[in-house]
């Protein structure tokens, strides 16, 4: 049996990482913009410039392609415009259940055969789902690169969707949704976050979906999804690391180049009516180990400029234990386990949130009033100038950091160019951080965590038992 107070963390983990599994930044587009944040002042970045070339086949698939030669290992990535945003509403998961089932084989590759080839080669592979995107990624030795070419290529164009994957994969979803959502304390929260943020809209769902639409849909309509999204028109293929450019861009053609062009994909709309009045809702589960509260607000989109001032705003309130939700709610007040804010910025829309997981005996009420005290003080008060300094060096830090490996920048490359319209943002992004201004700061928590904006999700921890009578 597991001691309590090691169950508790665990539970506290959970909850974490349920946050931050959704929290990491997904794949946003171009919108309207305030120009005070759109151009950083010149020179700023420290960093060494990442080069690349980039090209569309006359098929309509964008490459880019990163030559670097410090170690022999190459990264590919393919990454498709498609998420859980683009399905019906009667229809979700399908976005998720492909990133399973694109792992079935092709025509000319056996089922369950794609892990082992990649393995055989001394390399790994992995795929994710997010709410705008699907993505799929090699890492192999230098001398494998065709062997990737060739796996994708072929999920592209002929992927193997027939009775026995679809029902393989229908039993291996269903178990990951038992097990990492259904049966995990806190494992609804995204869930029923998004129901309240994005409420009316492609988002108010998560790329899990729901079970019973997996088990209700057809293979027919599996099969169409695939021909509607898995096309070259609707992918960016980035590779990475030590290959030769010129002999790379004949592979890339060879083997992706005949592919046909599919229909123009048709993007969903995102329209969020305003919001007038704060909404609390309860989620009342057997296994809620604390009570737990969080705060939403809707936020801007991950491209619109105020995205750099919410994400230092968030990095602020509660990114280490100097962070000011820290102080007030761990240290000083003794009334959370665990406190911390993530912006959650998407393609079409956003949000940032608050959330605290109360120590033994602290109220739910007790929680929302203390975060509501400090979110209420950055919009009176603004933020220090040491605060909003460490900010920026966390994130000049961050960025430093971050481009290490092949896969990194293969990755990067491709949400750059698909989602801003800008691959050489992985050079320049720094710079709208480091132009960001203190006031800023202020300005977007006044303009986003409005008290009438709020959407504030609780879990409140079940009643200990009465002992019983002694005599």
């Amino acid at each position: 049996m597991i001691p309590a107070k090691f169950a508790t963390v665990a539970s506290v983990c959970s909850l974490v990482l349920c946050i931050h599994a959704f929290a990491e930044p997904a794949a946003p587009s171009q919108k309207s913009v305030e120009p005070t944040l759109l151009v950083p002042p010149p020179h700023i970045s420290i960093l060494k410039p990442i080069h690349f070339v980039e090209y569309d086949l006359e098929n309509g698939l964008h490459v880019i392609l990163h030559e670097n030669h410090a170690v022999p290992v190459v990264a590919t990535y393919v990454l498709y415009h498609v998420g859980s945003k683009n399905e019906r509403p009667d229809r979700t998961g399908f976005a998720h259940f492909f990133e399973h089932l694109m792992f079935e084989g092709s025509e000319n590759i056996p089922r369950g055969k794609i892990d082992k080839y990649i393995s055989g080669a001394g390399g790994n592979l992995n795929a994710s789902t997010s709410f705008d995107q699907t993505d799929y990624f090699f890492n192999l030795p230098s001398n494998q690169l065709k062997l990737a070419l060739w796996i994708e290529s072929e999920r592209m164009l002929h992927a193997k969707i027939d009775e026995v994957g679809v029902e393989t994969q229908r039993k291996v979803v269903k178990e990951e949704k038992r097990r990492s959502y259904d049966n995990q304390p806190y494992g609804s929260l995204f869930e029923e976050l998004s129901k309240l943020v994005f409420k009316g809209t492609p988002y108010s769902w998560v790329p899990i979906g729901s079970v019973q639409y997996i088990d209700q849909a057809t293979i027919d309509e599996f099969r169409q999804f695939y021909k509607t999204y898995y096309l070259p028109n609707n992918a960016t293929l980035a590779i990475a690391g030590d290959f030769d450019l010129e002999a790379t861009k004949k592979l890339v053609a060879e083997y992706f180049g005949t592919i046909p062009r599919g229909k123009d994909i048709v993007r969903p709309t995102v329209q969020l009516p305003p919001q007038t009045q704060p909404v609390k809702n309860d989620v009342v589960r057997a296994n809620t180990p604390l009570n737990a509260s969080l705060h939403a607000w809707r936020a801007s989109s991950e491209t619109d400029p105020d995205s750099y001032a919410l994400e230092l705003l968030g990095n602020i309130l509660s990114s280490g234990r100097s962070s000011r939700l820290y102080k007030r709610l761990v240290e000083k007040e003794q009334a959370a386990l665990e406190v911390e804010a993530f912006p959650f910025l998407l393609e079409n829309a956003g949000m940032l949130g608050v959330y605290a997981v109360g120590q033994q005996a602290v109220t739910l009420d007790h929680l929302d009033a203390l975060i509501d005290e400090e979110v209420e003080k950055v919009k009176a008060e603004g933020v220090t100038a040491e605060e909003f300094q460490k900010a920026q060096n966390q994130k000049e830090a961050e960025f430093a950091s971050s481009f290490g490996t092949m896969h990194t920048r293969a990755s990067e490359l491709a949400r750059y160019h698909v989602f801003y319209g800008d691959t050489n943002l992985i050079n320049t992004e720094l710079d709208h951080y480091l132009a960001v201004k203190r006031e800023d700061i202020q300005r977007v928590a006044k303009k986003y965590l409005t008290k009438e904006g709020v959407n504030i999700l609780r879990y409140p921890a079940p009643a200990a038992p009465e002992a019983p009578a002694t005599k």
